[in-house]
């Protein structure tokens, strides 16, 4: 079949489904467990009950594990084929031409947080088993949309649905690039802490998480520094703003998997600070990580053949004056020794007296290149694409796909194409989402086809 030429014609119900869906905020502001009907939020939960709602209206069986996730059903069979998908989003941040949550569309492209990470795909891989559904084509195993609500922030909502039902025997979370991600780093996060009293800084403010590079630092001051501040930023070229003893610096926001495509501006501000405060705080991330993308500073630098290099975000800061919390995310390839690098950098957070604590780590994912799963969506990908030169790849991001036993992310950015996931005026491309969605259904049909 040609799944392009059916997908052209599920355009107009794709694009109004994925606008309905882009519309709701989905930004975690609070995890309430004890909260049954809605444990990540309202809007979050609004989202869920639009997919399964619309799925219910379309003929599908839909299962709702708690409201921390849902699986949208076809197909019959013991095995399942799982496609992981998430409605959550990290916070809009930086500067929008348009309003983040407006799903605002002009030259085939649609805007909006999370239009490509991860509602545009998830909505992609729907219209795909709806047009196998609709064609009246039998599989031999049950296939299932998972809808998580919690990727951005831990994934809390897979683990509870997988300990409400069955792992997928296999599946693929589209939610990276093509052609496929058969490799994914390490996540590790972690916390440093202390306690300071400084006679410069009142408080020091930036980020929110630990997978996004902060594009704004605020710091409150004592004491006035406004011509020392505005002689910095004209000298560096750095993008910021005074208020009284209120100083702003403005970098980018990128995806903490390539912290090296935005400018933090935490390193922005410490440039500063580091010449007017022996803060230890200041002093510490001048020392080890100021505009280190790669671990070099702490000595936990490491390359892999197919996962590459190491990557650091210093993710987020908060000082009150006292308290100070730095919260920081690295990505490694599988020849990483954690245990020695997380010496390494609890000897270096000793020396200025942070304390260290670690707030989670995934291990490496990885699925040979020669599995049949891998071979399979890679054809799928070269029939509606004729691309036979691009390469499948390891990727520093953290997908759905590590939590499967065996499962890889697959699409659906294009090679060569713009990857804003993360950053201001994120945007899909309606033609780029038909495209996948055939791609999907192609693949659907090969894993589970009778």
């Amino acid at each position: 079949m040609d799944w392009l030429e059916i997908a052209r014609k599920y355009q107009d119900e794709y694009v109004n489904l994925v606008k309905k869906l882009l519309k709701i905020p989905t930004v975690l502001e609070k995890f309430e467990p004890s909260n049954k009907q809605a444990p990540f939020g309202k809007d979050i939960k609004k989202a869920l009950d639009l997919m399964l709602k619309t799925a219910k209206d379309d003929g599908f069986i839909v299962k709702n594990i708690d409201n921390y996730a849902a699986h949208i059903e076809m197909g019959d069979g013991d095995e399942v084929l799982g496609v992981l998908g998430h409605l959550d989003v990290v916070p809009a941040g930086g500067k929008w031409h348009n309003p983040p949550f407006s799903a605002y569309e002009a030259d085939g492209k649609i805007y909006a947080r999370g239009a490509m990470d991860d509602k545009g795909p998830t909505i992609a891989a729907y219209i795909a088993m709806k047009m196998i559904k609709d064609a009246n084509i039998k599989l031999n195993k049950k296939v299932r949309l998972i809808l998580g609500c919690d990727e951005e922030s831990g994934m809390r909502c897979i683990t509870r649905y997988l300990e409400n039902e069955k792992m997928p025997d296999l599946g693929f979370a589209p939610d990276a690039e093509f052609p496929l991600i058969y490799a994914e780093k390490g996540i590790y996060s972690f916390d440093l802490e202390g306690e300071f009293e400084d006679d410069l800084i009142e408080s020091l403010k930036a980020g929110e998480r630990y997978n996004v590079v902060p594009d704004e630092c605020v710091v409150v001051v004592k004491n006035n520094l406004q011509k020392e501040f505005i002689k910095y930023l004209q000298d560096t070229k750095t993008h910021g703003t005074v208020y009284k003893n209120t100083y702003t610096v403005f970098g980018k926001n990128a995806h903490a998997a390539w912290p090296h495509l935005g400018n933090n501006a935490i390193y922005l501000m410490v440039n500063f600070l580091k010449n007017h405060t022996k803060n230890p705080l200041i002093h510490f991330i001048d020392k080890y990580l100021n505009a280190d993308h790669y671990g070099k500073k702490l000595g936990i630098e490491v390359f892999d053949r197919e996962m590459k290099e190491l990557t650091l975000n210093t993710g987020f800061v908060v000082y009150d004056g006292l308290k100070a919390k730095l919260g920081l995310n690295i990505r490694y390839p599988k020849n990483y020794d954690f245990n020695k690098g997380e010496a390494k950098i609890k000897k270096a957070a000793g020396e200025f007296k942070l304390s260290y604590s670690l707030t989670g780590n995934s291990t490496p994912h990885y699925v040979s290149p020669e599995d049949e799963l891998v071979k399979s969506l890679h054809q799928a990908y070269k029939k509606y694409t004729g691309d036979h030169d691009s390469k499948i790849m390891s990727i520093g991001g953290g997908t759905y796909a590590r939590i499967l036993k065996k499962a890889v992310a697959f699409g659906p950015n294009l090679p060569g194409k713009e990857d804003l996931a993360h950053q201001p005026n994120e945007y899909l491309e309606i033609k780029d989402m038909i495209t996948a969605a055939a791609i999907y259904a192609e693949s659907i049909v090969m894993l589970a086809g009778a």
